[in-house]
């Protein structure tokens, strides 16, 4: 087809190209609410056919900004677009999607059962879209989530606070895709915890920075995204992404690709202690099924130092919660419609779990490459592929897929003790046709004789976390239900004694190993 940007509007050739907010209202004194300048703004350009939004130096308080085809949302150095507070709870009405106090209201559906409140509904953001073609994001400027929920409550935290964390407990609030529960004597619903009475928020109150559903043509670009709420960035069922030179520091999930084709992630960097830094899903909240294909995650950087530490350069070290910060790259967990030809390469982990590739949900998991990866203070495993059956997709009832993965050129340097590698299938539903080859790995050691007789539980629905199998009975690599697994170039490293072994084995058939250092028990 073809069809341009206001081809089919007259007058479009001598429309202004740039629309200036300040021109229709903006104060941009980061105390006055600049909602309507804004939407006035993106109005005027979608009327004249496109433009571009422009947003010069200052701090724009925001509400709702309601993007439309063919429009750039340009924030130019020295600009900040604030998220601002929501209204009090007593000034938020009703789900009639109509203008009301604070962010639009989350846009109405049928309850969905099948994954959280935030990935089902996109209209309550700071910056939304709903099938639009042609929409840019760019900085070089910022976006500050001050006003946005993550979860459980109306506004987050401010930054460098953090809800008290029990001893040795798991914290009091929601963590990680539903990893931990709230420690509230509120009973979910659904078969699978959906929708939960503490997930959904109410009208007016906003969870998400930048949230696209079903458009096309999409970049965002050379811009910084601070407490991001529940997603700094979310697209879902998506046709042609770009996300290049991103930086985010933020309190939940960093970019997510849910269900989308055709996606660039690359020179990102993205700081999430308290969930998944790059997180490629394929989940029905959406509204339909349809699998997550063709995307390159490249020349990223993900770590889970303290939010905003990696901003200001001070990159603080701490751990809050059991299992330690996130901040990992991520296939899943949410796996209902499946993935495949996925391509990861020249990405750097820092002080945050590894890499994972989840598919529990009965779809299928297939054709993935990674290669030149380095990590370094690993929380847990620094590989971990998992083929398993929560099922939480309509009508799945048996597992799918993961087969065709092939992993190289990997260094993870103190990966913390409990978990080496781990690969695991379920008994009559192997992985298969993984590849290891040129990784190194250097664990920290101190497992004990206890962790190298223990059993590991099958776990088969539930959610699928290194940590909650507990410690391993190999340090280095643990395979399991596994088929036509080859093994070449590995080289297993202890910083200090363990009582276990380097590898276990346990239902492994056409296993392949050639040129493996520290690896005894492989034959």
């Amino acid at each position: 087809m073809n069809i341009t940007p206001g081809s089919l509007t007259p007058g479009r050739a001598t429309a202004p190209s740039e629309f200036d907010v300040r021109r229709f209202g903006a104060l941009g004194d980061g105390l006055m609410l600049d909602t309507d300048a804004i939407n006035r703004a993106v109005a005027a350009a979608q009327f004249a056919g496109g433009g571009t939004v422009v947003f010069p130096a200052g701090d724009y308080l925001s509400h709702s900004i309601r993007l439309q085809s063919w429009i750039t949302l340009e924030l130019r150095a020295g600009a900040t677009l604030i998220a601002a507070d929501p209204p009090p709870a007593d000034e938020a009405v009703g789900f009639d999607g109509k203008s009301e106090p604070g962010y639009d209201a989350p846009e109405p559906g049928p309850p969905n059962l099948h994954q959280d409140f935030g990935h089902s509904r996109f209209h309550n953001s700071l910056i939304w879209g709903e099938n639009l073609e042609g929409v840019t994001i760019r900085g070089p400027g910022r976006i500050y989530g001050r006003g946005l929920s993550r979860g459980n409550g109306r506004v987050a935290l401010p930054v460098g606070m953090v809800a008290p964390q029990p001893p040795g407990h798991l914290p009091d609030v929601l963590e990680a895709d539903g990893i931990i529960e709230p420690l509230r004597d509120v009973p979910p619903a659904g078969p699978f915890g959906y929708p939960h009475p503490l997930d959904t928020l109410a009208a007016g109150v906003g969870n998400k920075t930048i949230a696209l559903r079903g458009c096309r043509q999409v970049l965002v670009r050379d811009l910084t995204i601070l407490h991001g709420g529940h997603f700094a960035i979310l697209a879902a069922a998506c046709d042609n992404v770009v996300i290049d030179g991103v930086f985010v520091d933020t309190n939940r999930d960093g970019i997510d690709i849910d269900a989308c084709s055709n996606v660039r992630i690359s020179n990102c960097s993205v700081n999430s202690p308290w969930d998944d830094g790059i997180c490629v899903k394929s989940s029905c909240g959406f509204g339909g099924l349809r699998p997550v294909e063709n995307v390159t995650i490249s020349n990223c950087f993900v770590s889970g130092f303290e939010e905003g530490t990696l901003y200001d350069g001070t990159r603080s070290r701490i751990v809050r919660h059991r299992g330690g910060p996130i901040g990992r790259i991520k296939i899943g967990t949410e796996a209902s419609g499946g993935f495949r030809n996925i391509a990861i390469t020249n990405c750097v982990f820092d002080f945050c779990r590894g890499l994972a590739l989840e598919q529990v949900d009965g779809a299928d998991m297939e054709d993935i490459v990674i290669s030149n990866v380095v990590m370094r203070h690993v929380m847990n495993a620094p590989i971990f592929i998992r083929l398993a059956a929560r099922l939480r997709a309509p009508g799945a009832k048996v597992p799918g897929s993961g087969r065709r993965i092939s992993i190289s050129n990997v260094v993870a340097y103190d990966v913390a003790p409990d978990h080496g590698i781990f690969i695991a299938g379920l008994p009559g539903h192997p992985v298969t046709d993984v590849r290891l080859s040129g990784v190194q790995l250097h664990s920290r050691g101190g497992g004990t004789a206890a962790d190298a007789t223990r059993v590991v539980p099958e776990m088969p629905a539930d959610y699928p976390e290194p940590m909650l199998f507990g410690p391993l009975p190999a340090w280095g690599l643990h395979v399991r239900h596994a088929a036509r697994v080859q093994l070449q170039d590995i080289a297993l490293r202890l910083l200090a004694p363990d009582a276990r072994p380097s590898v276990v084995l346990e239902d492994v058939t056409g296993l392949r190993s050639r040129d493996c250092d520290g690896v005894a028990d492989v034959s």
